[in-house]
């Protein structure tokens, strides 16, 4: 079965598709007369057009086994959504498929896996498969858009390519 080579989430790799959120490399400053640290500015919304708000809500993930096809793809052409996991633990792990935003192409799709101490913001646009929980059940802050107008796009695929629990070794591997 063809799998969908896996890669460690980062800033670098993930930016044609919006922004990883995590503590690490962010600015931040000390904050409530010390006791605090505030990291600033890790995302922002982009949810305005046609009078869209910000909308804060919590996704609860059940957990998919591998192998998995890559069956939907779907994108949100007015408004940025952001996943964060709900955990202080490295090792909650979650996958993450984009492909860029405009005509979806299959040969595109990159597959990332995210850690328990990283979010992901997509930009308006980008191509995602709905969220990919590992390993047990996983609650996920999201912020999206609600408002006029149609701002879900899916696709269902025949891509015959798949997740898979070697490719996601492999992406672990690469970690060390």
């Amino acid at each position: 079965m063809p799998a969908l080579l896996i890669e460690l989430l980062n800033r670098g790799s993930f930016a044609a598709f919006g922004d990883v959120i995590m503590l690490e490399g962010a600015r931040h400053y000390p904050i409530n007369q010390g006791t605090t640290e505030r990291y600033h500015a890790l995302t922002s919304a982009d949810t305005a057009d046609q009078g869209g708000q910000t909308i804060i809500s919590l996704f609860r993930g059940q957990p998919r086994a591998l192998p998995m096809e890559i069956t939907i793809m779907e994108r949100h052409p007015l408004g940025s959504q952001a996943f964060i996991p709900v955990t202080q633990n490295a090792e909650d792990e979650y996958l993450v498929v984009v492909a860029p935003a405009g005509d979806f192409k299959v040969e595109h799709l990159r597959a990332f896996l995210g850690r328990g101490f990283q979010g992901v913001n997509y930009a308006k646009g980008v191509w995602h498969h709905p969220l990919i929980a590992l390993h047990q059940v996983s609650d996920f802050v999201v912020m999206d858009r609600i408002g006029q107008g149609r701002n879900c796009d899916e696709l269902f695929l025949q891509t015959d390519l798949w997740l898979t629990d070697d490719s996601l070794d492999r992406a672990r591997k690469s970690a060390t």
